[in-house]
């Protein structure tokens, strides 16, 4: 279940607010926020992605926060510039979502439009072009409605109980681990595999649950929206030997700017914590021609290209902390370590 990691976070940000740390601790140039999905608040129960959700109402309260924060809301290509001058009178703050999730549309873009700031989505093609497996979605479903869950772990059938609550949280912890770090053929398999066992339709979910290309144009008709590549099937890249993580990089640009019209010139590592990708992939995003390229190690931007631009950190504002200051804190970057610059080229 979820712990008190997010308890003891939250109190600690708390403390700094009122301590001051939220101004004078404030550097760098400013921030990349980070979400994944918006959508009205959910009923309690089994809810493994809480932490990766806020409510169009919070969405609100952030964007109104940021604006009286004064902050500047600007766009990826905005924060390639502020990163490598000096610093200037205003921070920044630059909006991203991940993953093509019908609720961005349905839930945070009405959000987004009212407030006419610019945000940036990234894209991991397959899901418009409706054969994407959004396997963790299949995991989830499973697990919250079974009581018993066995599949084939290394060629050994195992069992895990899912009765309670508990039980439930700590099998897709698991489970959730175990399929990340497969190669994309037995991840595939291993899904296939359980959505058969249980009666799950892994196709269907996938599509319900994304947009597709007429949603993203409708999308692409507003100045205000930067697109993004997050590669063509949203793989841990550290999964894939170098030569297909570069395709699926290449491919995934390709085939974005084909849909798009226009250049795609910023990337997300898929899932993007430090076990996802690694300093190879760096090289590859530049090699590629990516302007940019960001993660989900949690940090600020800093100035006068001290802060790779290919390997930007991004603060994940989610369903854990709900506190707007302890966002400002988080802003200020008071709480993160100076970023040390990774060199795009192996020394």
């Amino acid at each position: 279940m979820p712990s008190t990691d997010a308890f003891l976070t939250s109190l600690k940000l708390e403390f700094a607010y009122w301590a001051g740390r939220a101004w004078t601790g404030s550097r760098g140039a400013g921030a990349v926020l980070h979400f994944a999905r918006v959508r009205p608040p959910v009923a309690g129960g089994f809810r493994p992605f809480q932490a990766h959700e806020i409510t169009p109402r919070f969405l609100d309260r952030t964007i109104r926060a940021l604006k009286r924060w004064k902050y500047d809301i600007v766009d990826m290509d905005e924060v390639c510039r502020r990163a490598v001058i000096m610093q200037g009178p205003r921070r920044f703050a630059c909006l991203t979502f991940d993953g093509i999730y019908k609720d961005l549309i349905e839930h945070a873009y009405p959000v987004l439009s009212r407030h006419a700031v610019p945000f940036t989505l990234y894209v991991p093609t397959a899901f418009p072009d409706g054969v994407g497996e959004a396997w963790w979605l299949a995991l989830e479903q499973i697990i919250a409605r079974e009581s018993r869950v066995s599949l084939v772990i290394d060629r050994i059938e195992r069992h895990f109980g899912t009765r309670t609550l508990s039980e439930k949280y700590d099998a897709y912890e698991y489970l959730e681990s175990w399929m990340r770090a497969l190669p994309p053929p037995d991840q595939s398999a291993a899904i296939k595999d359980l959505c058969k066992r249980y009666s799950v339709d892994l196709a269907r979910l996938s599509r319900e649950v994304s947009m597709d290309w007429a949603d993203l144009a409708r999308l692409g008709a507003d100045p205000n929206v930067t697109f993004g590549s997050a590669t063509v099937n949203y793989p841990v890249l550290t999964s894939l030997k170098d030569a297909a993580a570069q395709r699926e990089m290449t491919m995934g640009k390709a085939v974005a700017e084909t849909a798009f019209r226009r250049n795609v010139g910023h990337f997300a590592y898929p899932f993007g914590d430090r076990n996802s990708w690694r300093r190879a992939h760096v090289v590859m995003a530049e090699e590629v021609g990516f302007a940019s390229a960001v993660s989900t190690i949690p940090g600020i931007v800093d100035v006068e290209g001290r802060t790779n631009l290919r390997a930007l950190p991004r603060i994940s504002w989610d369903g854990r902390l709900r506190s707007l200051r302890a966002m400002r804190v988080l802003l200020s970057g008071a709480m993160f370590d100076p970023v040390k610059p990774t060199p795009s080229k192996p020394i």
